[in-house]
């Protein structure tokens, strides 16, 4: 059975590849750029391919012989598409990183011929969306009748240049809850609630477009779902005065300027500012009498966590431990994977 990770000399790719040599793990590196790619190889002694994801024909070469890929290339929106049509056609299983709706609902449509060509294709085997999917699952379980879904999450610190290359290109998109099942685009800041993350102060927080709006409702099938995060009242302003001006966030100079911004950066946090931090999640479910159940998670640092998560997967995939479709980290390993994960706990009340 054989890996590749695809992505390898990015900030979250190269860090996956430390943890997985030290796991004793050994994968198939690969990425676009030949020398960056052979570095990073040799650094953690894996051998490695090199190839880009829009010449279909490379991408079958380097996928021959693989068993499974850990996609690590964002932002995905951008590169998920040809690794999952070349995984299906090579019959190899489709992990990825990913906390983009767009990716998580394409890889649903194609659901069914990966299940036909007996692949899986599971997005969001980091941070995004594990830790947030199997609270979800957990809720549901607690209350099976469930109608309402609240998600959140606060934490995250520095984030890399793919993570944050990916928030400025969506600048534009606003925000994005589910009602009644539904897809539902809102206005950049127009939801806002009190949160409890678990140290007993309530922080307002707002509505945001995250991955779990899409991963959740395949997980659960509870209609009504939002995700939030803490925004004090500069946020706040800035988000509702984004929504007025989306179309000029999306532009190709202002584009430009917020990526070269983010190149000038560091690659991502530091292996000191990773072992510092971590992540408090709150869930919450109700149903239509109003019964409410809360729980919540504590977590590392969100790429440490990304790079334990994926691995894991990664490895009971390679076990023959799978299902061919579309699956959502719980769908796929039940809700309680997440505390399979170091350092990670789970408080209900």
């Amino acid at each position: 059975m054989t890996a590749l990770l695809y992505g390898a000399y990015g900030y979250t790719g190269e860090l996956t590849a430390r943890i997985a040599k030290a796991r004793g793990m050994r994968l198939i590196l690969a990425g676009r750029d030949a020398a960056r790619t052979a570095e990073v190889a040799q650094r953690w002694g894996m051998d490695h391919r090199v190839f880009a994801l829009d010449d279909p024909r490379a991408l079958d070469e380097g996928l021959s012989g693989v068993t499974a890929v850990l996609h690590c290339a964002g932002p995905f929106a951008h590169t998920s598409r040809p690794m999952v049509d070349a995984c299906i056609r090579n019959k190899a299983h489709y992990l990825d990183i990913t906390g983009e709706i767009a990716v998580f609902e394409a890889c649903a449509a194609e659901g069914e011929r990966a299940r036909s060509a007996g692949v899986m294709l599971l997005p969001g085997a980091g941070f995004d969306v594990v830790p947030s999917d199997c609270l979800a699952a957990h809720l549901k379980a607690r209350l099976p009748d469930a109608t309402h879904l609240t998600l959140a999450f606060r934490g995250l610190g520095v984030v890399s240049h793919g993570t944050a290359k990916t928030m400025v290109e969506n600048l534009d998109a606003g925000g994005l809850i589910r009602r009644g099942g539904a897809l539902t685009r809102i206005r950049t800041g127009e939801l806002t609630r009190e949160i409890d993350y678990g140290d007993g102060k309530p922080r307002m927080s707002m509505a945001i477009p995250w991955g779990d709006v899409s991963t959740a409702y395949y997980s659960t099938q509870i209609p009504d779902i939002e995700v939030y995060i803490p925004a004090p009242r500069a946020m706040r302003v800035g988000a509702r005065a984004l929504a007025v001006l989306g179309p000029l966030a999306g532009s190709k100079p202002v584009q430009k300027l917020l990526k070269r911004a983010v190149d000038a950066r560091p690659a991502g946090p530091s292996d000191e500012q990773r072992a510092r931090g971590g992540s408090h999640l709150f869930g919450e479910v109700k149903n239509a009498r109003g019964d409410v159940r809360v729980s919540r998670l504590r977590t590392p640092d969100g790429y440490s966590l990304t790079a334990d998560s994926s691995l894991t997967i990664l490895a009971r995939v390679l076990a023959g431990d799978c299902k061919p479709g579309f699956q959502t980290p719980s769908l796929a390993y039940g809700a309680d994977l997440v505390l399979s994960l170091e350092g990670v706990t789970r408080d209900d009340q």
